[in-house]
C-alpha cells in the first residue's frame, strides 16, 4: 500500500495493539515538550493575496529565524529575493510582506533550527506548486474555476446507508488501450463521455451510470512523493500514500505539471462532471503519515512537532511506514480539520476516506466531521479502524473501530464480513462463507447486523469482533475488496484452484449480494464487476499499469458479471429494507431463521418483515448458501416471487413464484418477496 512498505498493506494489518510507553496524559516524555508550543489557526497560513500585497505566514514556534524565498520557476534558478521574516511568539508564527500580487511567482520557507539551517520548504499549507511539489506557486484561484463551477454540487445524501461506494485508481480505471479513453491516467478522464471498449462497452464515465454507483472513492488525489512529474514518460505507477503536499492536487494526474494552475482546474473539472453525472467524489486522505522522516515539509517547518516519538525520541510508527502524525497536539489536529474543510470548500469533494483512521485520536475525527457537516451535510466520512503497529496514542483514545460508537457521522470498514466471506486477507488460499468453509455462519451475520446489537447474533463466536461495537448502521462500510491486498477475483483464483471461472464467478456474486443487501453502507473495488484481475500481485501499489490497468475486454466477456453487479445495485437503491439507519428497526424488522451450523454449515436465511424502513415488499427473504451442495429451505406460508436466484437477477419481472420447500443451488443467494 504505501511507497516505503514492502510487506502486505499496512491498512489492514494490525487493530487495537498496546502501547508500549507513554505519560498520563497519553503522550511520550518526548512529545510532552510540545504540548505548551502556542497555536494559530488564522485562515492566512502560509500565504494571502491582498489588494496590493502579498502576505506570508508560516507557524514554527521555536525557529530561530526564518527566511522567505521568492523564485520565478517552480523548479529551477536561484531566488530573485530572500526575505528576513518577523516572529510573532504570542502565536508562534513568522510573516513577510511583498508589495503587489506576486501571481506567477513561486515561494519556499527556510528555517533556523538549533542552530542549523533546514533544507527549503514549500510549508505545510501550499495549496499550488511546481512541478514534484518543493516550490509553492502563488496563483489566482478564480481562474481555476470551471464554467458552472458555482452552481456545481454533489448528490444530496439524507443518510449514509443510500451510499453506494465504487473505489478506483485514475490509472487503473482509464489507463488501458481498451479504455477508449484520450486522457490515460489524468483526471481528465472522468470527463469523457462517449467512451467505448473495442467491443463496443461503455468504459469511464459512461460505464459509472451504467453500473449505478452514487460515489467514486478516488486513491489519494493530492501532490504525493513517488511519481517524477518532469519525467511522465516513464510512466511511474504509485497508489499514492506517500503525502508530500496535502492541499494541492497530484501533477502526474494532470496534463501539464509545470503549470501549477493547470492541476487544479482539471481536478475541480473532474469533479463537476461526475457531479452533472450524479456521482459524489469521495477523496481519500492520508493525514496519519509522511512520506519522509525528518525532510517532511512538516519537520523542515516545525521540527518535532507533527509527529508522535517513543520516549527517546525515535519515530513512533503506527502506519509501518515510518512515521505517524500527532492529531491529538492541537496545530496538528487543526491542520487536519483545516485542511479538509478546503478540500470541501474549494473542491466541492463530498466525502473523505481516512487512511489507518485509528492513528488519529477519537476528539479530532470527531470535529472533522462536525466541521465538515457545516460545509455541507451530505459530506460522508469514514475511515480504516486501525492501525498499522504500536503507537503512544492509548487505545482508548484512538479512533478504532471498536471505538466507532464513540463517533459522530463517521464510518469505518467492517473487516469481520470482509475476512468471514471470502477468507482472511492475510492467506491467500484460506476460505470463506462463500467459498464453502464452515465456521463463519456467525460473524457474516455480524456483517448483516452491521455490528449492531441483534438478539439473534452470538457476537461471542464472531472471528474479529466479540461485540457490538456499532450503535447504528450508519457506522459501518461493508466491502469484500479494496485496493489493498488480492482482488476478490485473484482470491478466489488462490483459494479455489481447482475449479473454472465460471464457479469463482458465481462465489464473487454470492460474496458481493451479501455485500449489497446488508444492513450498513457497501463498498466494491473498481473493476470487480466484470471480473478484474492484478496477476495475483497482492501488494501492488507501485507495480505497472500492466498489473493494475483494468482490461475493458473483460466487460463483454463477462457481461453476465456486469449485469449481475447492475442488478444489486438496483435492488439495494429500490428497496429502503436494505439500507435501514437505525440499530433498532434491525432488530425488529430482520429476523433470522434458526439453522444448525453444525448440521448446516455455510446456509444463512432471514427475513425483513413488516415493511422493514418503509418498504414496498411486505415481507423479503433473503438466502445465502456458501456450500457446494443444494440447500432445501422452507418458505413462510404463502406465494414468493424470486428477484435473485441461481446466479441470475430480475427486479423487474422477476424470477418465478415459490411456495413451500425452496431449493437453493450451491454456492448462490437466493432473494424472494411477498406483498
Amino acid at each position: 500500500m504505501r511507497k516505503t512498505m514492502t510487506v502486505l498493506s499496512a491498512a489492514i494489518l494490525l487493530t487495537g495493539i498496546g502501547v508500549q510507553s507513554t505519560s498520563a496524559f497519553g503522550r511520550s516524555k518526548y512529545d510532552m515538550q510540545f504540548a505548551d508550543y502556542p497555536v494559530y489557526n488564522g485562515n492566512d497560513l502560509e500565504l494571502k493575496v491582498g489588494n496590493d500585497s502579498t502576505h506570508f505566514r508560516l507557524w514554527s514556534p521555536k525557529a530561530q529565524e526564518v527566511i522567505l524565498h521568492l523564485y520565478e520557476s517552480g523548479r529551477n534558478g536561484s531566488p530573485f529575493k530572500s526575505i528576513p521574516m518577523s516572529f510573532h511568539p504570542d502565536n508562534g508564527t513568522w510573516t513577510a510582506d511583498e508589495e503587489g500580487k506576486l501571481y506567477g511567482k513561486f515561494y519556499t520557507f527556510q528555517v533556523k533550527h538549533d542552530g542549523k539551517w533546514l533544507a527549503e520548504t514549500p510549508g505545510v499549507w501550499a495549496k499550488a506548486v511546481g512541478a514534484n511539489g518543493k516550490r509553492a506557486a502563488i496563483i489566482d484561484f478564480a481562474n481555476t474555476d470551471p464554467e458552472g463551477w458555482t452552481d456545481d454540487k454533489g448528490p444530496e445524501v439524507d443518510h449514509f446507508t443510500d451510499v453506494i461506494i465504487y473505489e478506483m485508481h485514475h490509472r487503473d480505471f482509464s489507463m488501458s488501450p481498451t479504455s477508449g479513453i484520450a486522457n490515460k491516467g489524468k483526471f481528465l478522464a472522468l470527463t469523457e463521455k462517449g467512451t467505448s471498449s473495442p467491443d463496443g462497452e461503455k468504459t469511464g464515465i459512461d460505464h459509472l451510470k451504467e453500473l449505478g454507483i452514487t460515489h467514486v472513492h478516488i486513491l489519494p488525489s493530492y501532490d504525493y512523493n513517488s511519481v517524477d512529474e518532469t519525467n511522465l514518460q516513464d510512466n511511474t505507477y504509485n497508489w499514492g500514500y506517500d503525502p508530500q503536499n496535502y492541499n494541492a492536487p497530484e501533477g502526474s494526474y494532470s496534463t501539464n505539471p509545470s503549470d501549477p494552475a493547470v492541476r487544479i482546474r482539471e481536478m475541480k473539472e473532474m469533479v463537476k462532471a461526475l457531479h452533472d453525472a450524479g456521482i459524489g467524489v469521495i477523496m481519500d486522505v492520508v493525514y496519519n503519515h509522511t512520506a519522509e522522516n525528518d525532510g517532511s515539509n512538516f519537520e523542515l517547518t516545525a521540527p518535532g512537532y507533527y509527529h508522535r516519538h517513543w520516549d527517546d525520541g525515535s519515530y513512533s510508527d503506527a502506519s509501518g511506514c515510518g512515521n505517524e502524525t500527532a492529531s491529538d497536539l492541537q496545530q496538528m489536529r487543526d491542520y487536519i480539520i483545516n485542511s479538509v474543510k478546503y478540500w470541501a470548500d474549494e473542491y466541492h469533494i463530498d466525502g473523505f476516506r481516512f487512511d489507518l483512521m485509528a492513528i488519529h485520536d477519537i476528539e479530532t475525527m470527531n470535529q472533522v466531521a462536525a466541521e465538515l457537516k457545516k460545509i455541507n451535510p451530505s459530506i460522508f466520512v469514514y475511515g480504516e479502524g486501525w492501525t498499522a503497529g504500536d503507537s503512544p496514542l492509548p487505545a482508548d483514545q484512538r479512533a478504532l473501530k471498536e471505538n466507532v460508537a464513540r463517533m459522530t457521522d463517521i464510518a469505518v470498514f467492517s473487516d469481520d464480513l470482509r475476512d468471514a466471506v471470502k477468507g482472511h486477507y492475510s492467506n491467500a488460499e484460506d476460505r470463506g462463507f462463500a467459498t464453502g468453509k464452515p465456521g463463519n455462519e456467525e460473524t457474516v451475520k455480524i456483517g448483516i447486523v452491521a455490528a449492531t446489537p441483534h438478539p439473534q447474533v452470538d457476537y461471542s463466536k464472531g472471528n474479529n469482533s466479540k461485540f457490538a461495537y456499532a450503535s447504528s448502521p450508519e457506522m459501518i462500510v461493508n466491502y469484500v475488496s479494496c485496493h489493498d491486498d488480492l482482488t476478490l477475483t485473484d482470491k478466489l483464483r488462490k483459494s479455489m484452484p481447482d475449479v473454472s471461472d465460471k464457479e469463482r464467478m458465481a462465489a464473487a456474486k454470492l460474496a458481493q449480494t451479501i455485500v449489497f443487501t446488508s444492513q450498513g453502507t457497501p463498498f466494491m473495488f473498481a473493476g470487480e464487476e466484470i471480473f478484474r484481475d492484478k496477476k495475483g500481485v497482492h501488494n501492488s501499489y507501485k507495480s505497472p499499469d500492466s498489473i493494475n490497468a483494468i482490461d475493458w475486454h473483460l466487460k463483454a466477456l463477462n457481461r453476465d458479471q456486469m449485469d449481475y453487479y447492475k442488478g444489486l445495485i438496483a435492488l439495494r437503491k429500490a428497496h429502503p429494507a436494505f439500507r435501514m439507519t437505525n440499530a433498532e428497526d434491525i432488530a425488529r424488522h430482520l429476523v433470522f431463521d434458526k439453522i444448525d451450523s453444525e448440521k448446516t454449515p455455510n446456509l444463512i436465511s432471514y427475513t425483513l418483515k413488516d415493511h422493514a424502513n418503509g418498504d414496498s415488499w411486505k415481507e423479503i427473504k433473503v438466502i445465502f448458501n456458501g456450500s457446494d451442495k443444494a440447500k432445501v429451505v422452507k418458505l413462510p406460508k404463502g406465494t414468493w416471487t424470486a428477484v435473485v436466484k441461481d446466479g441470475s437477477i430480475d427486479t423487474e419481472e422477476g424470477l418465478g413464484s415459490f411456495s413451500g420447500n425452496l431449493t437453493v443451488e450451491p454456492v448462490s443467494a437466493t432473494i424472494l418477496y411477498r406483498q
